[in-house]
């Protein structure tokens, strides 16, 4: 008999990072089963092989099932073959372009290849939809099409807004979420993953198999991982993606580009660490006990790593410092050096005053810093300034503070063309 986590230390992992679970009390009390007699629950998220590589959104389902099988459940990595001859419709205003079969069986291969950059080759049960559609057959398809009416399609928000506009929504494009829910019963799953925009899709799942005398599957929602511009879904055809298969470099390039705001999804939904760990680290740069940029830095690390290696994580982040050095550096930009009792908070400068041997974080006034330099004329307009944004080592930022630990301490602040190097001694 397998021994599983308790119930509160499983649900801590399984809803972290979650939008949505349908429904939860159901999860709580299949969790709790599988306690009870030992049996792992069966786990499955479904990808249609319609592009050779996978990006960083696709890896927010995988690194859930990631963390279903290690609590020890069955993950199941479906491959939709057979769907992708229909194409997902989820989120389209048009018909997608058909692929081929041999367009699909060469993506596919790709994929069993990328996904076990996060999920565990040997553990891992990968299945194919083509296994059960195909055998359906056209009569097959039939009852499975006789158990939904057409009112009940248009109720999908993309199908009715389509329909509303008067846009083509072809036949076949019905019939995608029956299949995915008949690929819940084929393989009789106690939960399927999908991001919010699948709701529909997943719904069907809990119909059929209910109609199939099983117990219906919970659905698992995440959200919707936005791209490099912070706005749209990430997607390739965008180009606001990151390719899992991108080199170490350019990865962690990429990562270093997105917004403060934007790096605390990506904490929470593509790596593995705790909610309670991240919320310490926000907690963190809120008190500026750590910079934003380092907590960025430490992200890009992380994600790189988990897709190559620590060298080459650690590579990447050393050619990027040095890169940014040499595109910021040049023999035109002013080396200056400043007192750091010049720019800190006024009850920092009196116990400088009065200890100024002691060696403890200090918090730098950037608007204070920016009048010292001569790059803005007053407070009030350094303030102004700093509500706008000052890069800071290569990152735009609103903080109003600096956290120096040690000094002496050199930073690049940019402010339009104004570029300055300060030593903080």
């Amino acid at each position: 008999m397998s021994t599983f986590a308790s119930l509160d230390d499983q649900l801590d992992l399984i809803t972290k990072g979650t939008a949505e679970i349908i429904p939860l009390d159901a999860l709580k009390e299949r969790i709790a089963q599988s306690i009870a007699s030992g049996r792992p629950m069966r786990i499955k998220a479904g990808f249609d092989p319609t592009a050779p590589d996978l990006h960083l959104g696709h890896t927010v389902l995988i690194r859930k099932l990631r963390h279903f099988q290690q609590l020890g459940h069955t993950v199941i990595f479906l491959i939709g073959d057979a769907t992708a001859l229909i194409g997902d419709p989820t989120g389209r205003n048009v018909t997608r372009k058909p692929l081929s079969r041999e367009e699909i069986d060469s993506n596919a291969e790709t994929y069993k290849e990328q996904v076990f950059k996060i999920l565990d080759r040997e553990t891992t049960e990968v299945r194919y939809n083509s296994e059960w559609l195909d055998a359906l057959g056209f009569e097959g398809m039939i009852k499975l099409a006789a158990k939904f009416t057409v009112s009940q399609m248009l109720e999908r928000e993309d199908f009715h807004k389509r329909f509303q506009e008067e846009q083509p929504i072809s036949v076949h494009e019905l019939l995608y979420p029956m299949a995915q829910g008949y690929d819940s019963v084929a393989l009789r799953c106690d939960v399927e993953l999908g991001g919010t925009d699948q709701k529909f899709n997943l719904m069907r799942g809990r119909d059929l198999q209910r109609d199939a005398g099983q117990p219906p599957q919970i659905v698992l929602m995440t959200p919707i991982l936005e791209g490099l511009d912070g706005v749209q879904k990430m997607s390739k055809s965008l180009g606001n993606a990151i390719g899992i298969q991108e080199p170490a470099g350019e990865m962690y390039g990429k990562l270093m580009s997105i917004s403060d705001e934007l790096m605390w999804k990506y904490w929470t939904l593509l790596t593995d660490l705790r909610v309670s760990e991240i919320s310490e680290m926000q907690q963190d740069v809120t008190n500026s006990a750590l910079h934003p940029m380092q907590a960025k830095k430490n992200l890009a690390w992380t994600i790189v790593r988990d897709f190559h290696s620590d060298a080459e994580a650690d590579l990447a982040a050393e050619n990027w410092a040095k890169q940014f050095q040499q595109k910021t550096v040049t023999e035109e930009t002013e080396q200056v050096e400043v007192n750091i009792r010049d720019v800190i908070t006024a009850d920092e400068e009196t116990l400088y005053k009065a200890r100024p041997d002691l060696n403890m974080p200090m918090h730098v006034q950037v608007a204070r810093l920016l009048v010292r330099l001569g790059i803005v004329p007053s407070r009030t307009a350094a303030e102004k300034q700093v509500a706008a944004g000052v890069t800071i080592d290569g990152i735009r930022t609103s903080e109003k503070f600096l956290v120096v630990i040690h000094r002496p301490h050199t930073v690049h602040v940019k402010v339009g063309r104004q570029r300055k190097i300060v030593t903080l001694i």
